[in-house]
């Protein structure tokens, strides 16, 4: 959410938007407060902006961004007081305000099921790709593999959390039943596991990380470009995204890319990843195996992931957002 709001920010109309925040930074319960008390003194009539799930209910003068609708669907995977909250707030937000803008058709439908919005004031804006993210220099490539001290050049990358519907367990074991099939220099990277002994809490069934296993940690964000552009392949098996950026940057890295089947991956990737049951282990393994093995089918992904990912452009974005803007502050 802060690089979609970013990334909109500096494309919008100069002078279009006026941004309002606290004198000093809050968080939790104090934050709510501030928003839903003082926030809509201070919009003054004008049409408020909302990006980030969550907006006053008293300012029925708003466009609200809902990138997807987790602590309805599955609040068991969230702190039980936030999930609550948002399961109270959004409902009655999404109904109240004037439009609300959706990153997918994923959770533009799960929104019109669980909350009852009117299906004409939502519109779906997909986002876009960070202009840095493109096939890289092998020098680059070379620099963040020996700034990050992979174990080899040859890797399979995913880009990993403890959190559940990221799917990290089911990929560990999908990596288990495959890796002694391949050449003994390919790996699995997985970037973002904060450490094993986290990692293990996740996987209860792993007593210890299979071979050839290489946990980066956090990833400076000046090195992801070129991780992503010198991997074999990027694996992201998320049973439940929004809208979900990794695999478009993976694409227009030039990495070929499998990806869940569920939630918004599907529409997002269209016909230029490989899409897999991420609940089904066997089915993780086979697409993993064949793409690491089958260099034609990477050649080909490689081509329609740059095209595909090239479709998803930060200033259609923009232009797009701006333009229900408009017509909400003209409403």
């Amino acid at each position: 959410m802060q690089r979609y709001l970013l990334e909109l920010l500096q494309r919008m109309p100069a002078g279009g938007i006026q941004q309002i925040a606290p004198r000093h930074p809050i968080s939790g319960a104090r934050a709510h407060l501030w928003e839903q008390a003082v926030l809509p003194l201070r919009t003054r009539g004008h049409l408020l902006w909302s990006p980030s799930n969550t907006g006053p209910l008293a300012v029925s003068r708003q466009v609200v961004t809902i990138h997807d609708v987790v602590p309805i669907d599955h609040p068991e995977w969230l702190n039980p007081r936030f999930s609550a909250w948002y399961r109270f707030l959004t409902p009655k937000l999404a109904r109240r305000v004037a439009r609300v803008i959706t990153d997918s058709e994923f959770t533009k439908a799960r929104l019109l099921e669980t909350t009852g919005v009117a299906d004409n004031k939502v519109t779906v804006v997909p986002l876009g790709v960070d202009a840095r993210f493109g096939p890289q220099d092998g020098d680059d490539v070379e620099s963040a593999i020996q700034k990050l001290e992979l174990p080899t050049s040859r890797y399979v990358l995913s880009l990993g959390s403890l959190e559940p519907r990221k799917n990290l367990g089911r990929l560990l074991r999908a990596w288990a039943i495959i890796y002694r099939r391949l050449p003994e220099d390919v790996w699995l990277v997985v970037s973002g596991a904060k450490g094993k002994s986290l990692v293990f809490q996740d996987v209860p069934e792993l007593k210890a990380l299979p071979p050839r296993v290489f946990l980066t940690g956090h990833v400076p964000d000046e090195l992801l470009p070129s991780l992503y552009a010198g991997a074999i392949a990027f694996a992201y098996l998320s049973v439940y995204e929004g809208f979900g950026l990794p695999p478009l940057e993976a694409m227009a890295s030039g990495t070929p890319t499998l990806v869940g089947n569920c939630a918004s991956l599907p529409e997002v990737v269209g016909d230029a990843a490989v899409q897999v049951d991420p609940y089904d282990i066997d089915a993780i393994a086979d697409g993993l195996q064949r793409l690491i093995e089958d260099a034609s089918l990477r050649a080909v992904l490689r081509e329609k992931g740059l095209e595909r990912a090239g479709q998803f452009k930060w200033d259609k974005t923009a232009e797009q957002t701006w333009r229900v803007l408009a017509e909400a502050a003209e409403d």
